[in-house]
């Protein structure tokens, strides 16, 4: 795991949004006072992938991630990890209660080239690439399969934590076991022996079914199957004497069926012979078709003569004359009538009108002339009002003259003035005026009123006379149309006599009607007749085809009652001939009937012999037989390889149930993790004895013997030293080789698929002296310089950090820390 970028807002003592830029930062150092926020960045590295830091005691302290009065904490790394760029992020939120929750959490793979500082324009987590964790329960999983390492390794080989570096150096032997189980992922060979006793469990259970099935399949040795190949024998030798003997089965079979069809055809022949007979009352049919016929000529003929009847009378009302235009000659005398009698109304009515239209003239010529008056009174009315208004306006002016003063009007002295009128002669012309526009207005009223009834006369006396005009033309043409005509009475004579004459001819046309009826009676009882007739003679002509091949005699299509005695007659003759014929066919059908028989019972025979039934079909039960017996065999034979391979399945699955069983019992007894163990050890302390005689000079080697860990001082000929002897400095100098050697070994002894890019020391590197601090700068150059990992540190001893080309110093102010990337 290899760090790129690191965006951190309201997390510990970053209160405000910090980025700490880890591009191409091989070798860097974060400096910085105490307490200035150092370790919280590496804090936030391992809050971004695990959801938790080493100093929060291993508890999943969440409110610890939170700045002080802050509401939310967010923590994002970018890095790389197996060639792949991640980015982790996570989101602590504080809610109404107090309750700190993780709000958000998540793992992208970001795409190939993409630039890391697009993360500055706030960009959704859609945008950062494909989603590897949504969930907090998710990115455990996730983070584990990036970076190969669970939170303990990665906090004892990527991120060495202060407090923590000796910790691996002064376990107890026991820890450290564990430690090393825990770091190397040890713990896969537990997992591996359950997996084992599971397998052969199910290698066991396998066993068990396949013993259930060889346990059904019983019957399946050589003597089985010798037995089984008998039958087939036997069941052949059966097919072939049924094979021989059924032709000779079939001819005498054949024999009996022709016997037994002759004696069969013989008896229907009886059946049909035995079966004429003249039907009951054939004689009548022919009576009655006699009697339907005259039945039927008398009622034709009084049709006849009903409709001569008819004819006649139809001939006397045409030559009465058309019924339709004596009507009309007389309706025309009728409306004559009516219309005179209105002309007369109408000239009533024109001489009213014509009196009320002459007094309505007169009336309107008297309105308007008083209307004319009114409006000379209301005229006059007017110029009154003006005079009046005048003469007030020379009163008002009045009130202000005195007797020799001049007039403002005229300019002229007043001698003396006038005296001034008691009331208003305005008043007076406005009620005036108002009495003379009533008037006139009354009067206009009236000439309305008086116009609109002279018009109305008007009109009604115009319609009048255009109604008299009407019916005068009517009145003449009427007058002609009924000139040279007959009388009304005459009229009327002629149409009583057509009345008469329609009445006889509708009895007429009744009585022909009638006739018609009976007359149809007639024929269809001839048609009955006739039917019955020739249904009989259907009836013959039908029995007597049935009869065709025996040669019946003709017959007199004249006689129905003749035909059918003639051939009951001849009928009853060919019985009794073959009637004498029926004994010898009758004892052949038997004959025939004992050779089947005999032959069949040989077959029979032969069935029994083989312990079967005698069938119906000997030809199929062979065949039957044969198939059954081959197919015995054929299944005994898949039964007795199924065995075979079922052996040879019980013992695949033997061998892997002991193999399974003797792996489970090898990994529970741990031995083979004690080994891992000790050669993991072995490796960790070669490796770091070699980087603490670099570090102290080649005064010291490390080795360790049951467990315990020891120092050999080659400046006290090679004294064994326990490392708790070691003054501070040494002990740092044993832990950095220690934990270089973790760090540098971890992956090659690991299960895990790890990727170590990176080592974050976080460690107090004061309490070296000078040429120890030389020693230890030169180390982690070296380390850097091979450029397959990236080296950090945490420290605030200037001689070191000047020796590093990348420093991140962090300063912290009342408000928030900050991060300032100096140096290459």
């Amino acid at each position: 795991m290899r760090p790129i970028r690191l965006d951190m807002a309201g997390f510990t003592v970053f209160r405000e949004e910090t980025t700490v830029d880890f591009t191409d930062a091989d070798f860097f150092a974060l400096v910085g006072p105490t307490g200035s926020g150092k370790s919280t960045v590496l804090d936030a590295i391992c809050f971004a992938l695990y959801g938790t830091v080493p100093r929060w005691g291993g508890t999943r302290g969440l409110g610890n991630a939170l700045a002080p009065s802050t509401a939310e904490a967010r923590v994002r790394l970018v890095f790389e990890s197996g060639g792949a760029r991640y980015v982790a992020t996570r989101v602590v939120r504080r809610d109404s209660r107090g309750n700190v929750k993780t709000a958000n959490a998540g793992l992208q793979l970001m795409p190939p080239g993409f630039d890391v500082t697009k993360l500055e324009t706030g960009l959704s987590p859609e945008d950062l690439g494909e989603v590897v964790a949504g969930t907090p329960a998710e990115m455990d999983e996730a983070v584990l399969e990036a970076v190969g390492l669970p939170y303990e390794q990665f906090t004892s080989c990527v991120v060495l934590p202060q407090g923590q570096f000796a910790d691996f150096l002064h376990a107890k032997p026991a820890t450290r076991q564990q430690i090393l189980v825990n770091l190397l992922g040890l713990g896969v060979y537990e997992e591996v022996q359950k997996q084992a006793t599971a397998r052969a469990a199910q290698a066991e259970a396998k066993l068990e079914g396949v013993d259930q099935l060889l346990a059904g399949l019983t019957d399946v040795d050589d003597e089985a199957l010798d037995r089984a190949t008998g039958q087939v024998e036997r069941m052949s030798e059966l097919a072939a004497a049924v094979t021989a003997a059924v032709p000779e089965l079939e001819a005498a079979r054949a024999a009996a069926r022709e016997a037994t069809a002759a004696l069969t055809a013989l008896d229907a022949e009886l059946t049909v012979l035995d079966a004429v007979r003249a039907p009951a009352g054939v004689a009548e049919v022919a009576r009655a078709v006699t009697d339907a016929r005259a039945e039927a000529d008398a009622a034709a003929n009084a049709v006849s003569l009903a409709e001569e009847r008819e004819e006649k009378l139809r001939g006397e009302l045409a030559a009465a004359g058309d019924e339709s235009a004596l009507r009309l000659q007389l309706r025309g005398y009728a409306d004559r009538e009516k219309l005179a009698g209105e002309a007369e109304v109408v000239r009533a009515a024109m001489a009213a009108a014509t009196t009320e239209h002459d007094a309505a003239v007169r009336a309107l010529t008297e309105a308007r002339a008083a209307a004319e008056r009114a409006e000379e009174g209301l005229t006059a009315a007017f110029r009154a009002h003006e005079e009046a208004k005048a003469t007030d306006q020379a009163v008002a002016l009045r009130a202000h003259l005195v007797d020799g003063g001049p007039c403002p009007v005229c300019e002229q002295v007043v001698p003396r003035v006038p005296a001034v009128p008691a009331g208003s002669a305005v008043a007076g012309a406005v009620e005036a005026g108002k009495a003379a526009r009533v008037a006139s207005e009354a009067a206009k009223r009236v000439l309305q009123e008086r116009d609109t009834a002279a018009r109305e006369l008007e009109r009604v006396l115009v319609q009048a006379r255009t109604r008299q005009e009407q019916l005068d033309a009517r009145l003449a043409e009427l007058d002609g149309q009924l000139a040279g005509a007959a009388t009304a009475e005459a009229l009327r004579d002629q149409l009583a006599e057509h009345a008469r004459l329609r009445r006889a001819l509708d009895e007429a046309a009744t009585a022909v009607r009638a006739g018609r009826d009976a007359a149809r009676r007639a024929r269809g009882a001839v048609d009955t007749a006739e039917e019955r007739l020739r249904a009989a003679w259907r009836r013959f002509d039908s029995v007597r085809d049935g009869l065709a091949r025996f040669g019946p005699p003709a017959a007199d299509r004249d006689d129905v009652a003749g035909a059918w005695r003639t051939l009951a007659d001849w009928a009853d003759a060919q019985a009794r001939r073959r009637r004498s014929e029926r004994d010898g066919l009758a004892a052949a059908v038997a004959e025939a009937d004992g050779a089947a028989t005999t032959v069949a019972q040989r077959i029979g025979g032969i069935f029994a012999d083989a312990g079967l039934p005698a069938p119906d079909d000997p030809v199929r039960a062979a065949a039957v037989a044969l198939e059954r017996a081959e197919a015995d065999r054929r299944r005994l034979v898949e039964r007795r390889e199924q065995a075979a391979e079922l052996r040879e399945q019980r013992a695949g699955h033997e061998r892997r149930a002991q193999v399974a069983r003797a792996l489970a019992s090898h990994l529970r007894a741990n031995n083979f993790e004690r080994w891992l163990l000790a050669e993991a050890l072995d490796l960790l302390v070669d490796g770091a004895s070699r980087i603490l005689r670099e570090l102290s000079g080649g005064q010291y080697d490390l080795m360790h013997d049951k467990g315990e860990f020891f120092v050999v001082d080659h400046h006290d000929a090679g004294l064994r030293r326990a490392v708790r002897t070691l003054s501070g400095g040494e002990t740092f100098q044993a832990s950095l080789a220690l934990a270089l050697a973790l760090s540098e070994q971890l992956a090659g002894m690991s299960t895990t698929a790890a990727s170590l890019e990176s080592i974050v020391l976080d460690e107090g590197f004061g309490t070296l002296d000078a040429a120890t601090l030389d020693t230890v700068a030169a180390t982690l150059e070296n380390l850097a310089a091979r450029g397959d990992r990236m080296v950090g540190v945490v420290t605030h001893v200037p001689a070191l950090a000047e020796r590093i080309p990348v420093r991140f110093e962090v300063r912290k102010d009342a408000r928030s820390a900050r991060v300032e990337r100096t140096g290459r």
